[in-house]
C-alpha cells in the first residue's frame, strides 16, 4: 500500500515545494492538497468537521500552481488534488489546467473531485446548491472528453460545447486519474461509473474491509471490473495498526494529515510518519 501526504497549502505554513522535496526523501509516495476559492463570512453553512472552521480554508493557496511548484521540485512524487471543487470551476479552464501540470509533471497527477459542503461558496460561482453533485458529474465526464479526445464536443444540461481543439494532452492516458470523494452509496456509484478510484474520508469512522466490499458490491452490480478501480483513504490514521489493516483489506494508498503549519512543526512529523512507511 501506498502511503502520501496532505496539508492545505496556505501563506503561513510550510511552503508547498520545500514540503514536497522532504516528502520525496522520506520515501512517500504523493502530497496532496485542498482548495476552497474562498469562504463566504456570513458562514451560513456549517462546517462537517465541527462548530468552527479552520482558518487554513479560507487562507489555500491554488491547487494547481501549488501543485506545479511541488513537481517542479521533485522528480517521483505523485501529486493531487484533494479534493478540486469540480462546483467551482470552468471545465474548459480546469481540462486546461489539469493537462498542463501532467505534462509538466511527466504524468505525476492525480485528480481527486468532489462536489463541496458550502453552499454559499459554490452559489458565488453561479452552481445552486441543489444541483452539486449534477454539475459535479456533468463537469467531469466533460474534462474526461476534454482530455482524451481530438476534437472533442459535450452537450448537457450543464456543460455545452461543440466540437473543439483543446491542447496539451496529458501524459497519462486517457487522463489523469480521476479519484471521486464521499463516502455514500451515490458516490460508490458515480466511482463506478465514471471514476477510477474512490477517495472516501475516515471522519465517521472507516472499516476497511466493509468500505472495500460496499465498492466492490456496487462494481458487480453495475458491470464494472473492481480491479479497475483503486481506493485511497484520506485522512488515514498515522498508526501502523491501522494502516496494516487496510493494506490487507486492499486499500492502495492511505493519505495521512499535516498541520497548516511550519517546517519546525512539519519536519519533525514526517519524520515520524516515515517510521510507518516499512
Amino acid at each position: 500500500m501506498k502511503i502520501g501526504l496532505f496539508m492545505f497549502a496556505t501563506g503561513y505554513a510550510m511552503r508547498i515545494d520545500e514540503l514536497a522535496v522532504a516528502a520525496e526523501e522520506r520515501g512517500f509516495e504523493s502530497l496532496f492538497v485542498p482548495e476552497h476559492t474562498h469562504i463566504p463570512t456570513s458562514r451560513e453553512s456549517p462546517w462537517p468537521g465541527g462548530a468552527d472552521l479552520p482558518k487554513e480554508y479560507w487562507h489555500t493557496l491554488d491547487p494547481f500552481v501549488s501543485l506545479m511548484a511541488a513537481a517542479q521540485a521533485t522528480t517521483k512524487l505523485r501529486v493531487g488534488t484533494g479534493i478540486c471543487l469540480l462546483t467551482e470551476r470552468d471545465p474548459l479552464v480546469l481540462a486546461k489546467e489539469i493537462a498542463s501540470v501532467d505534462f509538466l509533471s511527466n504524468g505525476r497527477l492525480e485528480l481527486g473531485i468532489g462536489a463541496g459542503w458550502n453552499a454559499e461558496e459554490m452559489e458565488n460561482h453561479g452552481t445552486a446548491f441543489q444541483n452539486r453533485f449534477r454539475v459535479m458529474s456533468e463537469r467531469a465526464q466533460a474534462i474526461k472528453t476534454l482530455l482524451s479526445e481530438e476534437e472533442p464536443e459535450f452537450h448537457g444540461e450543464f456543460v455545452d460545447f461543440d466540437p473543439v481543439w483543446c491542447y496539451p494532452k496529458p501524459v497519462q492516458k486517457p487522463h489523469p486519474p480521476i479519484l471521486i470523494g464521499g463516502e455514500s452509496i451515490h458516490t460508490l456509484r458515480r466511482v463506478v461509473d465514471y471514476g477510477d478510484g474512490w477517495f472516501p474520508r475516515t471522519r465517521h469512522g472507516f472499516d476497511a474491509a466493509t468500505e472495500v466490499g460496499r465498492l466492490r458490491a456496487v462494481a458487480d452490480e453495475r458491470g464494472r471490473d473492481f480491479s479497475t478501480l483503486s481506493i485511497s483513504v484520506f485522512g488515514a490514521p498515522a498508526k501502523a495498526e491501522v494502516l496494516e489493516d487496510y493494506a490487507a483489506a486492499g486499500i492502495d494508498r492511505s493519505i495521512l494529515a499535516l498541520p497548516s503549519r511550519d517546517a519546525d512543526d512539519i519536519l519533525p512529523r514526517l519524520d515520524r510518519y516515515a517510521e510507518l512507511l516499512g
